[in-house]
């Protein structure tokens, strides 16, 4: 949860910036332009300059506006992911600002509850905002964060009063809270009154189709796959370019052991996303239509993935003497170093009776399970070799 890119992102360094200076301006030569400069380059994301702008400062300065110093060298930690040190700097700059006349911005509270989040201190996150203004907090983020850490805390009956308030208070954002009901609901084996509540939001007319994806890939990871499908299906028909859609509709299929939908689907995704490609043709592989699966393969850009899928649909399809006929390729693309490709392919020279080249292949073969495959086949040739007409 990235609370950074919400709408109090901003309100810390704007209220800690009042006198910050244009970044083409002239070193600064106080402290005070320091801080200002170190604001407005938190402000343009610029986080690495203001740590170096910030370093300069002279914090022994007893004139030094501790509380706008703490403050940003905590944004600057936050946004570089030293969510440790963020936690430290909002914990002094709350502390320096305990004596000032004026209170430290309350948004400071939120930022030191999210590193805490960021470091899975729940307990500690919570403390922070229900130790800031309620004004502050009145955020749908907030309510959102908030909802986590007592969902992680296992205080599952605080964390869906949270999201119900939340998805009252911001009906903007209702998809949002309602997801996370969901995932609520799925946790607690709860699974047909998560379905239920997925699609009484949709039926609504205010979900996306993200909002489906989410609702629909929760119910599949808990086995829920027929109320899964009805709700992904549904939201395909309503938005079919989401690729994203695509894939989990096509998961939900095949964890169904239904592979041609699967296909079927990501066949019509790969229009959109050609990367695609490769995986639709491995699922017609994988269902038995071989031909469209050569089809596909015709199409597929990265060479290594294509002629590897190509030896095994022309195995599958008996062309082995086209599938021999791949061993430049598959030397030229390093396949060869698998050896499973490197049975295969013996595999195919064998059938098409280059048995001393079949051979050279098989010896080269050290994995075990791969090694008692190489023995029988050598042993297959071995009779060939003898009856000839048991192998025509």
């Amino acid at each position: 949860m990235r609370l950074l890119r919400s709408s109090w992102a901003l309100l810390l360094v704007l209220s800690l910036a009042a006198t910050a200076q244009e970044q083409s301006a002239p070193p600064p030569e106080d402290d005070v332009d320091r801080l200002s400069l170190a604001a407005l380059l938190i402000g343009d994301g610029n986080y690495e300059r203001a740590r170096g702008v910030l370093a300069a400062v002279d914090t022994d300065d007893p004139e030094l506006d501790q509380v706008r110093y703490h403050s940003l060298d905590g944004l600057v930690a936050l946004n570089l992911d030293a969510l440790a040190r963020a936690e430290a700097a909002f914990e002094r700059a709350l502390e320096a600002g305990r004596d000032r006349e004026e209170p430290p911005p309350e948004v400071i509270r939120l930022y030191l509850a999210q590193a805490r989040f960021g470091q899975e201190d729940y307990a500690g996150t919570l403390e922070a905002l229900d130790g800031a203004d309620p004004e502050t907090t009145e955020l749908a983020s907030v309510y959102l964060m908030r909802a986590q850490s007592h969902w992680q805390l296992k205080d599952l009956e605080a964390a869906w009063q949270v999201l119900s308030k939340g998805a009252e208070r911001f009906p903007d954002r209702a998809g949002d809270f309602t997801r996370q009901q969901v995932y609520l609901l799925v946790e607690q084996g709860l699974f047909q009154e998560a379905a239920a509540l997925g699609q009484r939001f949709m039926a609504q007319g205010k979900a996306t189709a993200n909002d489906a994806l989410a609702i629909g890939n929760a119910l599949r990871e808990a086995g829920e796959y027929d109320r899964a499908l009805r709700i992904l299906e549904a939201a395909r028909l309503e938005d079919s370019n989401n690729v994203r859609l695509a894939r989990v509709l096509a998961q939900t299929w095949l964890d169904l052991d239904k592979t041609l939908p699967a296909a079927d689907i990501m066949h019509e995704a790969s229009r959109l996303d050609p990367a695609l490609i490769a995986e639709a043709a491995e699922l017609y592989r994988r269902a038995g239509w071989l031909m469209q699966a050569l089809t596909l393969n015709a199409q597929v850009i990265d060479q290594a993935k294509k002629f590897k899928q190509r030896l095994a649909i022309f195995i599958e399809l008996g062309r082995f003497d086209q599938a021999a006929g791949m061993e430049s390729d598959l030397v030229r693309t390093g396949l060869l170093s698998e050896e499973d490709i490197r049975y295969a392919l013996a595999y195919a020279l064998f059938k098409t009776g280059r048995y001393e080249q079949a051979e050279s292949h098989l010896s080269r073969i050290t994995r075990n399970d791969l090694f008692r495959k190489a023995n029988e086949l050598r042993r297959a040739m071995e009779q060939c070799r003898d009856e000839p007409w048991l192998c025509t």
